[in-house]
Parts: structure tokens; sequence; C-alpha cells
């Protein structure tokens, strides 16, 4: 199974969100998971060689868009480039080439990628799956918002999010998953 992994690009080695994100991409490789990240660095660059270094298989999805921003290529754990010229097309193949997400903290980026895959979902524009939320930040985030917005976000709205306070949570709620078959694909 394909799993895409969002978040954010400040961690750096040895600090506990890399150590998270390094952790992640080990135990996903272990399931016998694939990984896609934006394939850059932070987050994706842990995920990538958690994976990698567990002899998982790592999709790095990178665009032009972002090389020329911050002049950096894919990071060196990535075994599969999918590169394209726009953030929107990256943000497309990230959504679109997984069969789950996992969203570890992130920034503005990472909000963008739980928001409209949550919505793409709600519209049934893509198959079930699951969206997974690590970390207390994101649970606060998403239930001031839903909260907030009242009426806006619907019960059955809500059901396509789910929380985790930390990998092994994260791996039971996607191991648990009622929308993905037993062999890992969409039901």
């Amino acid at each position: 199974m394909n799993i895409s992994v969002f978040g954010g690009s400040a961690p750096r080695p040895g600090e506990p969100a890399y150590v998270q994100a390094y952790e992640l991409g080990q135990r996903l490789a272990q399931a016998g998971h694939a990984v896609l990240t934006g394939g850059y660095i932070g987050t994706m660059e842990a995920v990538s060689r958690g994976a990698a270094e567990a002899g998982g298989h790592v999709i790095g999805v990178t665009c032009d868009e972002i090389e020329n921003w911050r002049k950096r290529k894919a990071n060196p754990w990535v075994k599969e480039e999918r590169h394209f010229k726009t953030l929107r097309e990256r943000l497309g193949e990230l959504i679109d080439g997984s069969d789950a997400a996992i969203a570890l903290p992130g920034g503005p980026g990472t909000l963008v990628e739980i928001s409209l895959t949550w919505n793409l979902l709600i519209v049934e524009a893509l198959p079930p799956r699951p969206v997974i939320l690590i970390g207390e930040g994101w649970h606060q985030v998403m239930n001031t918002f839903i909260q907030n917005q009242g009426d806006y976000i619907g019960e059955h709205d809500r059901i396509w999010l789910r929380f985790a306070p930390d990998v092994d949570g994260a791996m039971l709620e996607l191991a648990n998953s009622p929308y993905l078959k037993s062999n890992g694909s969409h039901s």
C-alpha cells in the first residue's frame, strides 16, 4: 500500500520531530508499505530515511516551483522521484497516489494537504481512505475549527479524520481502517 506522509520542513536530525518522522517511515516500511513524501528536507527527509534504511520503497514527489524557491533537490533516500512542474501537480500526486495519508506536525503546506484530502473525501472525489493526524496540535486545530464552524461541518464530514497521539497510535489506526482491504487496496 502507498502511504503519503505530510509534515513540515523544519525538523532537523536529532530533534524530537525528526526522530518521530524517522520512526514512522521505518514502521511503515517494516509493515510492507511504500511511502510518498514531498521528497525534500525535515519531516520528508526523516520519513524517507527511516523507510529506506528499513528496506522500504520511498517515492519523493517533487516540483520545479519548490526547487526554484528552495534551491535544493530530492533527499538522498528517495528511490523513485515523481517530478512535476507545479506545486499543485505535486499536491495532486501526493493525494491521488496514496491509499492512506498520515500527517505529522507541520505548517500551512501540511494544513493544505490535510484539508484538500479531507475535502476530496467529503465530496467523494477520492475512494475512501484513512487520514490520520498525529499529535495533539492537529487534534486541537481541527477540533477548534469544527466547533467554531458549527453546521458547516456535519457529523458525516468528521468521520474522515482520525487522530493519533503518536506513531504507535497512527500505525494502529492504519491497521484498523475500515477503508482498506487486507491486501492493501481501497475497498
